[in-house]
């Protein structure tokens, strides 16, 4: 009886971590080879990335720049900026001439202009070099700077035969054939190509004959997110990138949208938790000041605002010391709703999913929260009258007050995560601080307007 291999996931241990570093130390370098060749190169990078700069640097001079390539983009990008540093400028090279031309200008892109000039100029292949060189020209965040040249092309005039004979040389230089694009005479886009239909068509058919008119394409200077969206509307694995004259200039794959995705939401992320800028953990004290500090700020002001909306009240607490006692609640609620409400708006925003106009909008969410400030409004009212002992008029002061505030923090949380965005700015922002301070205050103010009317103050 056959066994079948098991299939074993990659587990980083600090023992495997300590037997690369041990070879290291030893020079070792034929074990060292053969144990890091058995690995993908992600699970190098993540070797890499918890090892000691020198020792990183050790593997990567070591190990063939086929590999070596790959485990440089996986790598940490506070990491690989340090490897960056230490390796010359021909080395770098080495590794740019593995890579295909959008992970190439990737890299390259992260180096000072003096370097990136030197690591082009020590790039051999003059056509690697010359489509990197475009490449690091098109504006960050459009499809030029996301897109790469690799990819397989056909003339309509081409025979069937011909066309796989040709075939066969482009596809060497791809890593992964997702689509045939058929252009004319000058290039330009004017379909696609099935393989099946390749396949079992005559040797002496001609590609125009063959070929599928309709191809979904990207312009070269169109945002990186509407490229997203395209692609995860169509389901699609590569979309073309073509100029105003619709010459075919590269494509885009489903991996390097990936990224994209994962950078959006990890901005998003910290934008919704009043963080701006670009910054992780590892960061120094004044990069991470600088981009948590003005929402602390807005935080401060509001929290001053609050206050001196309840010191214009304090007579009325003096009277009705219980109204004191809810602040915090009346606070923390609208606070919670407005986030909620805001976080369903953005998140509608960033897939295209936000139906109907904004009156109909506005009036869902008032009637949500209706329905929930009265569910909370009636647990409130218990616990005030039997556990707190408030009169009927300070409970029902706090349950009404407590409907009207969820209310509006739902509208407010509905409708400024819109109106930022119509205004090309970024949604995110409404999920965070922004609304939270907001609600604080106007609720604060809600809340003791509605005392004034019904305790009479």
């Amino acid at each position: 009886m056959s066994e079948e291999k098991e299939n074993i996931q990659f587990e980083l241990t600090d023992a495997l971590i300590a037997q690369v570093g041990k070879l290291i130390e030893e020079k070792n370098d034929r074990e060292l080879r053969k144990l890091l060749n058995g690995f993908h190169y992600a699970d190098i990078a993540e070797i890499l990335d918890e090892v000691n700069l020198d020792q990183a640097i050790y593997v990567i001079k070591l190990l063939d720049s086929e590999k070596t390539s790959e485990v440089l983009m996986e790598l940490d990008e506070d990491n690989r900026e340090k490897v960056l540093k230490n390796l010359s400028a021909k080395e770098i090279a080495e590794e740019i001439e593995e890579l295909d031309t959008d992970d190439a200008a990737d890299i390259i892109a992260e180096l000072s202009e003096e370097r990136q000039r030197e690591v082009i100029f020590h790039i051999e292949d003059e056509e690697h070099k010359a489509e990197i060189t475009e490449l690091l020209g098109y504006a960050e965040d459009t499809a030029g700077s996301l897109m790469a040249k690799e990819l397989v092309k056909v003339y309509e005039t081409w025979t069937v035969a011909g066309c796989l004979r040709r075939i066969r040389g482009q596809a060497k230089d791809v890593t992964r054939v997702h689509s045939i694009y058929v252009v004319d005479k000058q290039d330009r886009l004017i379909g696609r190509l099935s393989l099946k239909d390749l396949i079992v068509a005559k040797s002496d058919e001609k590609i125009a004959d063959i070929y599928i008119k309709n191809v979904d394409y990207v312009k070269v200077d169109e945002d990186v997110e509407e490229v997203a969206k395209i692609m995860a509307k169509y389901d699609l694995e590569a979309i073309p990138v073509v100029n105003d004259e619709m010459t075919l200039l590269g494509r885009i794959t489903i991996d390097d949208i990936v990224d994209v995705l994962k950078e959006e939401a990890d901005k998003d992320y910290q934008l919704a938790a009043g963080i701006t800028g670009d910054v992780e953990a590892d960061d120094s004290i004044w990069e991470l000041t600088k981009a948590r500090l003005p929402w602390l700020l807005i935080g401060m002001f509001g929290g001053i605002g609050a206050a001196s909306i309840i010191s214009g009240f304090s007579d009325a607490m003096l009277k009705f010391p219980a109204l004191l006692m809810f602040v915090p609640l009346i606070q923390a609620t609208a606070g919670n709703v407005g986030v909620q409400s805001s976080a369903i708006v953005v998140q509608g925003l960033a897939n295209d999913s936000l139906d109907g106009n904004l009156f109909n909008r506005l009036l869902k969410e008032s009637l949500l929260g209706l329905v929930n400030g009265i569910a909370i409004a009636a647990i409130v009212l218990l616990i005030s009258h039997f556990a707190f002992h408030t009169t009927y008029h300070e409970s029902l002061t706090i349950c009404v007050a407590l409907i009207a505030v969820i209310i509006m923090a739902a509208l407010i949380g509905t409708f400024m995560p819109i109106f930022l965005d119509k205004r090309g700015i970024d949604a995110a922002v409404a999920t965070g601080p922004f609304i939270t301070t907001s609600n604080d205050v106007f609720g604060i103010l809600m809340y003791f307007v509605i005392a004034k009317i019904i305790l009479g103050f």
